[in-house]
């Protein structure tokens, strides 16, 4: 009896060691290729913006660039390309993400910055990220369980590159598939491609986003009361967002059937939006709008006409990433009703931040992490009543259609239902 419980013993641990050596090889290759792309993709974006800010006349060259997208995608047969959703499936089902993914969402992400168009970086990033791990997966012939783990691992390294959130990004890629269920198996390869992916681009030159928050106040029943009420109000900005975004989508493909068409109309809408507002506030990232938040002086509308110049860019057909403009969403929003409450308007600027990106991706855990990460842990009281109270009344709506929430969010029961 002995003598087979110290095999078992035995052989247990020679399985994790095998684990964590072969995966650990892994995510040096995985970390570094998606380090290096993601710097590069960085770069990209970076020099786009410059360049758009530096030349205004760009915003009306927006409509050749919607209908090169297009184009790319429709070339390399790529029409049906569901983005982060395909990437979500591929690790939950037996969907592969293709190996075009990659330098289309590339190529198509830095041509709507460069002429505008409102979008983010980090939602590409999981795209670019999920087809380096699924390719290099398909190299190294890996079975379809470690494929996926791949595909994981490959999202967290460019994320992390792009964000300078490592953590964040390794435990968002096991949290974003399936609420309630974290893919713990992938917990250390997606880790260390992170480090390796940000190491890479800290390297390169990239620090990565910080943001400092004017003042803190102590924790008490009456500020702890503000917060929550701000997380209530966060969740419903956040549900409205989610719908904004699904709804226009939907309403561009019953008005515009034909996507060149489609493409043109949006590119006119997001024009005259843009010229009407009298500002490029909301062209691009927006980081500009985040930083004005955290200093307390943001518009009160700001939020509002983000969600609705975003909407506008996506639903069309134009390219990029959901996250930041949801960080610009919560850190204006947050804002305004700081300002609004007499109550810090830089700290509930924050807050609004982690609130907001909590409510669309369903990933509270990542949510507080990416906090702290972004804003120190002075916060940290604030950040998780504000995470709770926000995760918990946004209901069933995400900005990813293909996320499954396996358990109820207000019972314990197994419900494996997608977001919509």
């Amino acid at each position: 009896m002995k003598n087979v419980k110290a095999s078992e013993i035995k052989a247990g641990l020679l399985a994790n060691l095998h684990y964590f050596f072969k995966w650990l090889l892994i995510s040096v290759l995985i970390g570094s290729i998606g380090g290096v792309a993601g710097t590069i993709f960085s770069y990209g974006v970076a020099w786009a913006t410059d360049f758009r800010l530096s030349n205004r006349y760009m915003l009306f060259y927006l409509p050749a660039a919607g209908l090169l997208i297009i184009w790319m995608y429709r070339t390399f047969h790529e029409e049906g390309n569901r983005g982060t959703n395909m990437v979500i499936d591929a690790i939950s089902s037996n969907e592969k993400v293709t190996a075009a993914t990659g330098p289309l969402i590339f190529v198509s992400t830095i041509l709507t910055h460069l002429t505008g168009g409102s979008a983010g970086r980090e939602g590409a990033a999981l795209q670019l990220g999920g087809s380096i791990g699924n390719s290099l997966g398909h190299v190294m012939r890996l079975d379809e369980k470690d494929e996926k783990i791949a595909i994981m691992c490959g999202m967290s390294a460019v994320f992390a590159a792009l964000f300078g959130t490592p953590v964040a990004a390794g435990v968002f890629s096991l949290e974003v598939v399936s609420i309630g269920v974290l893919y713990y198996a992938a917990l250390v390869p997606c880790i260390f491609s992170a480090y390796i992916g940000v190491g890479i681009a800290r390297v390169a030159g990239l620090s990565g986003e910080r943001f400092l928050i004017g003042s803190i106040p102590p924790v008490t029943i009456g500020t702890a009361a503000l917060i929550v009420i701000l997380g209530i109000l966060c969740a419903g900005v956040s549900i409205v967002f989610c719908i904004m975004l699904h709804y226009s989508e939907y309403g561009y493909r019953r008005f515009f059937p034909n996507p060149y068409i489609r493409i043109l109309a949006a590119s006119g809408i997001f024009i005259v939006l843009t010229l009407l507002a009298g500002t490029r506030e909301y062209c691009g990232s927006s980081m500009q709008l985040i930083e004005s938040s955290i200093e307390g002086k943001a518009q009160y509308e700001a939020f509002f006409l983000k969600m609705i110049f975003t909407a506008v860019t996506l639903g069309a057909g134009f390219k990029g990433g959901e996250i930041v403009p949801t960080l610009c969403v919560g850190a204006a929003f947050g804002c305004a009703m700081g300002r609004f409450m007499d109550f810090s308007p830089s700290l509930c600027s924050a807050c609004g931040m982690a609130a907001l990106f909590a409510g669309v991706t369903n990933c509270p855990i990542t949510s507080l992490i990416i906090a702290l990460e972004l804003f120190g842990y002075e916060g940290m009281e604030y950040f998780s009543i504000i995470i709770a109270v926000s995760f918990a009344l946004s209901g069933y709506y995400g900005l990813y259609a293909s996320q499954k929430f396996v358990y109820s969010k207000t019972k314990t029961e197994f419900i494996n239902r997608r977001s919509h």
